[in-house]
């Protein structure tokens, strides 16, 4: 399967999803690091600071959907196990803060909207089938 295979409206949907990706965080995060207490940075900062990363690289992606999708399958990863691991917990005790409930909207909506656009036929041809690169 090459890049050719994949029809435009897909890749056009790939560029759509970065580009939410890219303005949801931007917003959301964008503010807090150009302006942010000494607290906040101890607290908060390195993950401001991996999150507008990834916003930027989420911007090449509308240049090259396909060859950052780790970054779209990084996405659902992190924010499975987030909600399995923090936030089901949580709810299950009944300690869920609205912080923690605005999170997990968010990480659910992920949840469910990434796996719509990736062409997993293209991520298994790509990433499982196709023989490894030579180690030597």
């Amino acid at each position: 399967m090459t890049d050719q295979d994949l029809p435009l409206w897909r890749l056009n949907l790939l560029r759509a999803f970065y580009l939410l990706i890219t303005v949801g965080l931007a917003i959301s995060w964008g503010p807090s690091l150009l302006q942010h207490s000494e607290l906040w940075a101890q607290r908060r900062g390195e993950l401001g600071a991996m999150l507008i990363g990834l916003a930027i690289l989420c911007v090449w992606g509308l240049r090259y959907p396909l060859q950052l999708l780790p970054l779209l399958i990084f996405e659902l990863l992190w924010k499975s196990i987030w909600l399995l691991l923090i936030a089901y917990p949580l709810w299950l005790a009944g300690a869920m803060t609205p912080n923690v409930q605005e999170s997990a909207f968010a990480c659910l909506m992920g949840l469910v909207l990434t796996p719509l656009v990736l062409p997993w036929r293209y991520i298994a041809h790509h990433y499982f089938r196709k023989p490894a690169q030579r180690w030597r």
